[in-house]
């Protein structure tokens, strides 16, 4: 099959999000995929961020993660999601967001100067860290991943209503129909 980065798979409102939500499935372990596993689906993000993150300011001038830099990015990716859906949950996230600093600074010292994509991850985890409002953080409820609630009345359950949002509500319909037709 072959995969392409679409607007969907930068649902998440900040670049931060997005490189965690590399993940698929993170949940289901029979299911998980890392889209980052294959370099070329690596070196594809770039390109796509640049197109569909909200962060266009951090993501105008991106560079790919350097090959040596590959195991720190990937420990950022996995802090950023553990801090984020952790705080997100209520669960106490103190050591959480210590590891999510540590790895921060790790890219930050290793990074691709400023255009790397690490770089650019870390700088928009830092801006995720002191948002005003860590109530508009929320967990898709049909997929997992993580986004921001930018709504007026923060009421978006979904990453992204098109995809996620849509097979709630079919799958919703298809129930409903069903229950009507069986004796």
């Amino acid at each position: 099959m072959t995969f392409t980065w679409t607007p969907h798979r930068f649902s998440g409102g900040a670049l931060a999000l997005d490189v965690a939500n590399t993940i698929i499935l993170r949940m289901d372990p029979l299911e998980r995929r890392d889209r980052f596993e294959d370099p070329v689906k690596l070196a594809t993000f770039v390109p796509a961020a640049q197109v569909f993150c909200a962060e266009r300011d951090l993501a105008v001038r991106l560079a790919p993660v350097r090959p040596d830099n590959g195991r720190r990015f990937l420990q950022l990716r996995e802090a950023i999601d553990a801090y984020f859906r952790n705080r997100t949950l209520g669960h106490d996230s103190r050591d959480d967001l210590a590891t999510l600093l540590e790895a921060i600074a790790d890219n930050l010292r290793h990074g691709n100067d400023q255009a790397g994509l690490e770089t650019a991850t870390a700088l928009s985890a830092l801006r995720l860290c002191g948002e005003p409002a860590p109530e508009r953080m929320k967990i898709c409820a049909k997929c997992g991943w993580l986004f921001l609630d930018r709504s007026k009345n923060r009421s978006r359950m979904w990453c992204d209503m098109a995809v996620c949002g849509n097979r709630v509500k079919a799958s919703r319909h298809y129930q409903r129909k069903r229950k009507e037709t069986d004796p």
